[in-house]
């Protein structure tokens, strides 16, 4: 089959490898130039570099404008494959190929559509993420299903391990898919809309510590922005303090949210909701970072005990 590609960063880039590696002929590569926004260089494996290596014509561009639709129709794609695209692409465009376009999305569908599904995914408690390819409609990532590929979330995973093996999955997924549609009988299912769950894009503001959340949820959280994402942050005595590595204490606590209260198993806990009834558990922090970068030992660096806030 002739192959249109559309991607951006490493889940583009592992996606055209896949392409290349398979017997079909990517007959063109589409991505947007390489930006400067710090959340896109996470991530930020070329498209272009891997395309122009193996002499795939490449077109840059930020949106599925005129030109991109003309050069794809010129392609004469029988199908096109999307991961990691940023912008719209119109009806006129992903309906074009006789098999239509593919999208790959790094959630199991209906679930957890829309942006940063992974970290949402581990933030939230959920139990399992994977990769679904579907075919793309008019909405966000809500086509019918041609593939998914099911991958546990484990108790200590960090977001950036479960980010990278969620792209283990991306050759097998694309392989399936594309025998799917060359059998001619591929089994499309249909998404149960009323499951769909959406998530926005993340920003600093989502990564800031509410004390009045229990510290299970916390832990979560802190174990989902791993580096290279920026990481779960709190204030302390004025100052931004960011929480490179935590877990849930051992013993149950009482106070006020938000107050570091007494050191134990190498970290300091701070307690979390409803801590006038002593019931919770706290947030037991073990290692944190300063606005100057230097990390610090959790229990030294709290041993003046106080509050961690919201604000400065």
């Amino acid at each position: 089959m002739r192959i249109v590609s559309f991607g951006f960063q490493t889940w583009g880039r592992r996606t055209l490898q896949a392409l290349l590696d398979s017997e079909h002929d990517v007959v063109l590569a589409v991505t947007h130039p390489a930006s400067e926004d710090s959340y896109k260089g996470i991530w930020s494996d070329s498209v272009e570099d891997l395309a122009r290596e193996h002499g795939v014509p490449v077109h840059l561009t930020e949106r599925a404008d005129p030109e991109t639709i003309e050069l794809v129709h010129r392609a004469e794609p029988d199908v096109i494959v999307v991961n990691s695209w940023y912008t719209w692409m119109p009806k006129e465009l992903y309906d074009f190929p006789r098999y239509g376009t593919l999208n790959l999305h790094d959630s199991l569908l209906p679930k957890f559509t829309g942006f940063s599904p992974v970290l949402w995914a581990l933030i939230s408690g959920a139990e399992e993420t994977g990769l679904t390819v579907h075919r793309m409609d008019e909405q966000l990532d809500t086509g019918d299903i041609l593939v998914q590929r099911r991958l546990p979330i484990g108790p200590d995973v960090t977001g950036t391990e479960l980010v990278l093996a969620g792209m283990e999955l991306i050759p097998g997924a694309i392989n399936e898919a594309l025998a799917a549609l060359e059998s001619g009988s591929p089994q499309w299912v249909a998404q149960d809309k009323s499951a769909r769950t959406y998530f926005h894009k993340r920003s600093d503001r989502d990564s800031l510590i509410d004390w009045h959340t229990g510290a299970t949820d916390l832990e979560r959280l802190v174990r989902a922005l791993s580096a290279p994402y920026p990481p779960a942050f709190t204030h302390y005595r004025g100052e931004r303090v960011e929480i490179l590595a935590a877990s849930v204490s051992d013993a149950r606590y009482g106070g006020t949210p938000g107050r570091v209260i007494v050191q134990e198993g190498g970290g300091v806990v701070v307690c979390g909701p409803d801590a006038i009834r002593g019931g919770n558990h706290g947030l037991r922090i073990t290692a944190v970072r300063t606005p100057d970068g230097i990390e610090h030992d959790g229990a030294k660096f709290f041993r003046r005990g106080g509050y961690l806030t919201s604000t400065p």
